[in-house]
């Protein structure tokens, strides 16, 4: 029987996502630390729902490379918001499935919460914006090759 490799998403007491891939004996776990990232953003007026969820897809690329090479990484996840991704402070995000090079992952946690992630204006109307995402994405080959050399080794 086949052991289906396991992707973990959890957020640590409100201060940091937790990302770890675990394929037999072999695991990687990778934290992306809000308050840092958010102040970066904020300082530099970048979208945060926007820039977290391009750094999740890859915080979640980067940890199932170093356990599995693989080219090609489908993510499908849900994302709620109280406002369009460029305006919002609150963010659901809810993980439907992850498949590398056609190996689908068993995922535990797949939900994640985060408010307070934008600053909001005094007369602020929350208008729910819902959407899914179901994307490909490719490891350079020059990336990958490197990832198999640091499996083989």
């Amino acid at each position: 029987m086949a052991v289906s490799p396991v992707l973990v998403i959890k957020v640590v007491d409100n201060v940091s996502v937790q990302v770890r891939a675990r394929l037999y004996d072999d695991f990687s776990e990778h934290n992306i630390v809000l308050n840092s990232v958010l102040t970066y953003w904020w300082a530099n007026n970048l979208p945060p729902a926007v820039k977290f969820l391009e750094l999740l897809d890859s915080v979640i690329k980067r940890t199932i490379n170093e356990i599995m090479p693989h080219k090609t990484l489908n993510l499908k996840y849900e994302v709620k918001a109280n406002e369009t991704l460029e305006k919002a402070s609150e963010l659901e995000i809810n993980l439907i499935s992850v498949v590398a090079d056609d190996v689908g992952f068993k995922i535990d946690g797949g939900e994640i919460s985060l408010s307070h992630i934008s600053k909001i204006d005094d007369d602020f109307e929350p208008n729910e914006f819902v959407t899914t995402f179901d994307q490909s994405i490719e490891t350079p080959d020059i990336v990958l090759k490197k990832y198999l050399e640091m499996k083989e080794s």
